[in-house]
């Protein structure tokens, strides 16, 4: 490449952005990031060195003995001139190719490509990965037959861009067949299962997810693996989200509905890939693991091979308050209550002023009564109210209770919140939790609520309803409670407690449900979807349990002179039948879902992206909402992001480490080929 290539600006278009497409950083802030790390000169021009690159800027390697060729290598795959110096239109072009969608096998092949000409030579290819781990660990023929296919016989055919991305994907399939091979001498078509673990540990340790990686030998039973098994056990971990596919199929996108190894097989007959020895070490991988007997959409995303790059969420903190799950104490336990009560708080806050004027025209609706004796009805619909509350107490009307109801709701909110996830994290399994615990769960929430509810509604009900009254004396929240006294703000609790347990017992497991068919393939959850989630799931809740809250609204309010009064839940039901007829019970439905299924929808929204801004990890289940795909790293402690990362240099790290984890091709770290433990 001639310098004046080199130096020249590359126009290339801004992909779109999204879930794994970065949006460009301009020129002016490139550049300004590319001069703090540039550490040469040369005809008055600044330029990065090797070092400046791998270890300044993207800050690998930073412990002491690291190994200089590794660096040397890194750097080269944007020092696309390969003279050692990376200058500035290197830097931008290598940020535009991070952008790309294939910025993945992009990057792979500008590591081959040693000599810079936009093709791998078979010189080329050897000579880096004889540099890599896997080579040391387990030496592989690199002059035979499967060599030749790609690179001719006399291996002088060098390979584009295109043909390398399948051979780097057919080398490894070759490499853990020689690797067989090499553990069956004999050629009985058997080995081990230590030997198994030994070569899926050395050659496939870019497709072992944790818990795969810790039960090898128990997934074989301790008996030998067979050729077959070990093609399919690989073809099984290649073809994950394959299998995710056909998960979702057979349970209509549902990702938490369990499914036996028959209706799994049956989903995976449109999928020819997909052999029924694969579904077998499935099952049996998942029963090893998790010991179910059925699996769900999470069993698959713990077995799948780590992926380079997910939703790159930025945190605005990321706690962890304990270094292991046994570490968690009491004070701990309390510690992550108070945090869920908290975030709860705060959602259920955001949630009630969002809807507050709809739920003020449900209650005066709840509240007017139809019965012949009673004269005419103040409002004939939600919208005649709303118009007349504006016109005759102004825009501030339609607010009248706000205060105590954000004193209260934070608290029922939280607790509502807190205790449907504790439940459900006592009754789960890994995270799998039945529909009779999420009714459970749910009716528990709802319950423990009423506490904080009753004494909050009674108050915001006689508030909302007191400017119906022309020219009579202001009502305080402070008046109301001196007048009610302790027992009477539980006035209606039977009541409450009709409308709140099944209300909840309905609501969070529909929100859980219709939550997981609105996520993506992945399980991610966008905000938008998240607050569809809990709107839809409102509707139901809301409408079903309108009697309950009808009965509820008149034993609160103070009847009026001529209107009849109530004693309880049974004679306010029978007085109600009598006088308004059936229908009495559901007025304000209407009004009652706009306000719930909103309300609801920004309640749970800001619960989960709460979670997801400010993770603290306490050791336990963590809360459905925080369970964010991320950019996962095989080796955090190594590779650290850089507040410079700015535009395509964002997904840098991780696609360089996804170089590793999806191709397997580790690059050795130090200097020394036994560093110590600590830096390991």
């Amino acid at each position: 490449m001639t310098s004046a290539v080199a130096e020249a600006t590359p126009k290339v278009p801004s992909p779109p952005e999204g879930p794994t497409h970065i949006k460009r950083a301009s020129t002016e802030k490139l550049r300004e990031v590319f001069l703090r790390y540039a550490s040469q000169q040369k005809d008055g021009k600044h330029f990065m060195t090797s070092d400046d690159f791998a270890r300044g800027f993207l800050g690998l390697f930073p412990d002491a003995g690291f190994h200089e060729e590794s660096v040397k290598l890194l750097a080269g795959i944007a020092d696309t001139s390969k003279d050692g110096l990376i200058s500035f239109a290197e830097f931008q072009a290598f940020e535009g190719l991070l952008c790309t969608p294939d910025a993945l096998y992009k990057t792979a092949f500008q590591l081959f490509d040693t000599q810079g000409n936009g093709t791998v030579a078979y010189a080329d290819f050897v000579d880096v990965i004889k540099k890599t781990t896997l080579y040391a660990k387990l030496p592989l023929k690199l002059d035979g037959s499967f060599m030749e296919r790609y690179f001719g016989k006399t291996k002088q055919r060098a390979i584009n861009y295109a043909e390398f991305s399948q051979f780097l994907h057919d080398f490894h399939e070759e490499y853990a067949m020689e690797a067989f091979h090499s553990k069956d001498p004999t050629g009985s078509g058997y080995i081990s299962p230590l030997d198994f673990k030994d070569i899926m540990v050395k050659v496939k340790k870019h497709l072992l997810a944790p818990e795969v990686k810790d039960n090898l030998v128990a997934i074989t039973e301790g008996k030998k693996v067979s050729y077959p098994y070990f093609m399919a056990f690989n073809s099984l971990l290649n073809n994950m989200e394959l299998i995710k596919r056909i998960y979702l199929n057979a349970t209509n996108g549902n990702r938490i509905q369990p499914i036996t190894k028959d209706e799994l097989l049956h989903s995976a007959q449109i999928m020819s890939q997909i052999t029924p020895l694969e579904i077998d070490i499935l099952f049996q991988m998942s029963g090893v693991i998790h010991q179910t007997g059925r699996i769900v959409y999470s069993d698959l995303s713990n077995i799948a091979p780590e992926h380079y790059a997910k939703h790159m969420t930025h945190r605005l903190a990321e706690i962890k308050a304990v270094s292991s799950p046994d570490d968690r104490s009491f004070l701990i336990q309390i510690l992550e209550s108070a945090y869920r009560f908290t975030l709860g708080s705060i959602a259920g806050a955001a949630g009630a002023t969002a809807v507050y004027p709809i739920d003020l025209v449900k209650t005066r609706m709840q509240n007017q009564r139809t019965g012949s004796f009673i004269g005419e009805v103040a409002y004939r619909n939600s919208w005649d109210c709303f118009k007349k509350v504006i016109r005759h107490e102004g825009v501030l009307g339609l607010y009248r209770g706000l205060v105590p109801q954000l004193v209260g709701v934070a608290p029922e909110k939280a607790i509502k919140l807190t205790v449907n996830d504790f439940v459900r994290d006592k009754i789960g399994d890994k995270g799998v939790v039945p529909l009779y615990g999420e009714v459970l769960a749910g009716a528990c929430a709802g319950g423990s609520q009423v506490i904080f509810t009753n004494p909050l509604e009674i108050v915001k009900i006689r508030l909302q309803v007191a400017g119906e009254i022309a020219g009579g004396a202001k009502v305080r929240a402070l008046s109301v409670v001196k007048d009610l006294g302790l027992f009477g703000l539980y006035k209606g609790a039977r009541a409450c407690f009709l409308r709140d347990v099944p209300f909840s017992a309905i609501y969070f497991p529909a929100y859980a449900h219709t939550k997981a068919m609105f996520a993506d393939e992945d399980g991610y959850n966008h905000p938008l979807t998240l607050l569809a989630a809990g709107a839809i799931a409102g509707v139901p809740a809301a409408s079903l349990v309108t009697p309950a809250d009808v009965i509820k609204t008149r034993l609160q309010v103070v009847a009026r002179s001529g209107q009849t009064t109530y004693t309880g839940v049974l004679d306010a039901t029978r007085k109600i039948m009598r006088e308004e007829g059936p229908r009495a019970f559901w007025k304000g439905t209407a009004a009652r879902v706009c306000r719930s299924s909103p309300q609801f929808g920004v309640t749970l929204v800001t619960y989960e992206l709460l979670q997801r801004l400010f993770v603290v990890d306490f050791g336990g289940n963590r809360p459905a909402g925080s369970d964010v795909k991320k950019v996962k790293t095989v080796e955090p402690k190594v590779f650290k992001q850089n507040p410079d990362h700015i535009g395509g240099y964002q997904a840098a790290v991780p696609i360089i480490n996804g170089i590793e984890t999806k191709f397997g091709l580790s690059l050795p770290r130090f200097a020394s080929t036994t560093p110590s433990p600590a830096k390991t």
